[in-house]
């Protein structure tokens, strides 16, 4: 039987380290969080080689006594923990494994001076071995230097990868934590060439835009919400501004930079009828909520947290952000290629509110209404195939008088003709607007639907003529059994029909001949991964929006200039009309000063 045995410290270190350093970006991430819990007012990097063959963070905080930094270099010693109550924990880092898990795999360097201190001190750790611990010259503050990572671990050497896969993952780290501490400045050198600056103090909105993408600073709104104690603030692009990948979703809990599936849904869902499904969008959220209300002690990198309540921060998110984004209104983000489509502008922050559109019998003369509860009246129908909601504008419209000086205050202008028959020329004040006639109806008719009552119509039952027996795991069963009454109210029927499956006895109406047993399951993982019915609300939004494109307009169908100037006005009342339901811009605009530079008249 083989004997049990207590690990040596080094190689207990050396556990450790695989655990919390990865690659030279995780140990930056551990220094340079060290250094705002120390208090920096100014945070300075230096890398070499990417991180391979030196890291060096210098700060201004409040450094360290000789015998703080011995302490320091020991396993499980921290100051971050003022008590025994680790679920009340406020700073970035607090279990005490960083530095000695980095000093067992390189060569770490240590320099500090407290401000009450007349010099400063100096303790060199080789790969787990004190090689040097004497007095050093520095101004207050704290250096700390780790050079040769993994030299003497080839084993660990041999999978980072190459210098310049391992600077960008150290940039983003550097990155990530200069947008969580807008109030901190940072400084980051590559092989003495200065990659990144930012002052200290500086608007959250400016500092995001600056690290994140300088359009973000016009093509993004404002994120500002509380709900009970927890708070949401930051910058959200518009759908209309978005990228092919997720890794410009910048997300913050408590200060602390993270990787959560539950938020990345909840950025999905709220985009979900204004993004195309292989569209991103681009984003920095800051959540602040109680600290008794998330575990961040889930994983040794402090990369990912556990909420208490999930459903609630999945809908406070969902629910900012579309507030947010309704708020933008008909603004939408612009961004041609080609130099002389570089010239349209975005469409001011703020619009003067529009006249009473003109009365018409085609479906744009409609006013705007928010959507109603999802409680309707019993014996209800759905106006969702009312003709005037969905069906197309009339083939004939009352001819209207020119347009005088007053009609082109309109936002939008007033329509002067079609092109190709899918883009409607209107004249404004301040230029010459061209909009998509079949992605500007796209959003009117999806947000005509929702005003209708299709949300109630959509979690409507539709009974399977012979129930299907779904086959799960146990622990799947008995959370739909859990969630039966909530599923119920989307349209979905679920009894438990034995240990390890269950019974489908309805599926929402709208989704038609779906597959039942496919849906339940993709369900199941939903709950399982975040513990509420979310992906099924997503998928009748979905419908909505899928309904919205085949009932609008088509591109290549003439209109009246009646019928122009009806979509136009209505444009201007609908919340989100500056972009279709799959993230394309619906107008853009030609400012007067612009088509003088086209003629070089200017």
């Amino acid at each position: 039987m083989p004997t049990i045995r207590r690990l040596p410290e080094h190689l207990v270190n050396r556990i450790a380290a695989g655990e919390v350093v990865e690659r030279p970006a995780s140990a930056l991430k551990e220094l340079v969080e060290n250094a705002i819990d120390a208090g920096a007012r100014q945070i300075t990097v230096r890398l070499s080689n990417g991180g391979l063959d030196m890291i060096e963070v210098t700060d201004d905080g409040c450094g360290m006594r000789p015998d703080e930094i011995a302490l320091a270099l020991e396993r499980h010693a921290t100051s971050k923990l003022p008590d025994e109550h680790i679920e009340r924990v406020t700073t970035m880092g607090f279990r005490g494994e960083a530095l000695p898990s980095i000093a067992s795999v390189a060569r770490l360097t240590v320099e500090s001076r407290p401000r009450e201190s007349a010099e400063g001190w100096k303790r060199v750790v080789d790969h787990g071995q004190v090689t040097a611990d004497e007095p050093a010259a520095l101004p207050p503050g704290t250096r700390i230097r780790c050079e040769a990572l993994f030299a003497k671990v080839p084993a660990r050497r041999k999978f980072l990868r190459s210098a310049r896969s391992e600077y960008a993952a150290c940039q983003d780290v550097v990155r990530r934590l200069a947008m969580a501490r807008p109030d901190i400045g940072f400084v980051l050198e590559h092989d003495g060439r200065r990659a990144l600056a930012v002052q200290p103090d500086e608007a959250l909105a400016s500092r995001v835009a600056r690290l994140i993408a300088r359009e973000l600073a016009e093509d993004g709104v404002l994120i500002e919400a509380e709900r009970g104690t927890s708070r949401l603030t930051g910058v959200a692009g518009l759908p209309t501004y978005n990228r092919g990948v997720a890794d410009h979703q910048y997300l913050f809990v408590n200060g602390r930079p993270v990787k959560d599936r539950l938020l990345v849904g909840a950025v999905r869902g709220a985009y979900s009828d204004m993004l195309a499904r292989d569209r991103h969008a681009v984003l920095a959220l800051f959540l602040d909520i109680p600290p008794d209300e998330v575990d961040v002690n889930v994983h040794p990198a402090k990369t990912e947290v556990r909420f208490r309540d999930p459903a609630f921060v999945r809908g406070f998110l969902v629910g900012a952000l579309r507030h947010a984004l309704e708020g933008a209104g008909q603004k939408s983000a612009q961004a041609p290629s080609q130099e002389a489509m570089g010239r349209w502008q975005a469409e001011p922050l703020a619009s003067p509110t529009p006249p009473p559109a003109p009365a018409l019998s085609s479906l744009f003369a409609r006013e705007y209404a928010p959507a109603p509860s999802r409680l309707s009246e019993a014996g209800s129908t759905w106006r969702g195939y009312d003709a005037g909601v969905m069906a197309e504008p009339a083939a004939r419209a009352e001819p209207v008088a020119e347009a005088d000086e007053p009609a082109l205050s309109y936002p939008l202008g007033v329509a002067r003709g079609q092109v190709a028959g899918t883009y409607i020329v209107a004249e404004a004040q301040d230029g010459l607007v061209l909009v998509d006639q079949h992605a500007a109806h796209e959003r009117l008719v999806l947000e005509r639907l929702k005003a209708a009552g299709a949300q109630d119509a959509m979690v409507r039952s539709q009974a399977l003529l012979l129930p299907e027996v779904v086959e799960l795991e146990e622990a799947a069963c008995d959370a739909l059994e859990d969630k039966a009454g909530a599923l119920a109210e989307f349209g979905l029927v679920l009894e438990r029909f034995g240990p390890a499956a269950v019974l489908v006895r309805a599926v929402p109406s709208v989704l038609g001949k779906s597959d039942a047993a496919a849906l339940v399951r993709d369900v199941a993982d939903d709950l399982a991964k975040n513990g509420d019915a979310l992906l099924l609300g997503e998928r009748l939004e979905l419908v909505l929006a899928t309904m919205a494109c085949h009932g609008s307009v088509r591109a290549g169908r003439v209109l009246s200039v009646a019928e122009m100037n009806a979509l136009l006005r209505e444009m201007e009342r609908t919340p989100r009309s500056g972009q279709c339901n799959h993230g394309r811009p619906t107008w853009v605009k030609l400012a007067h000063g612009d088509i003088e530079k086209l003629f070089g008249r200017k």
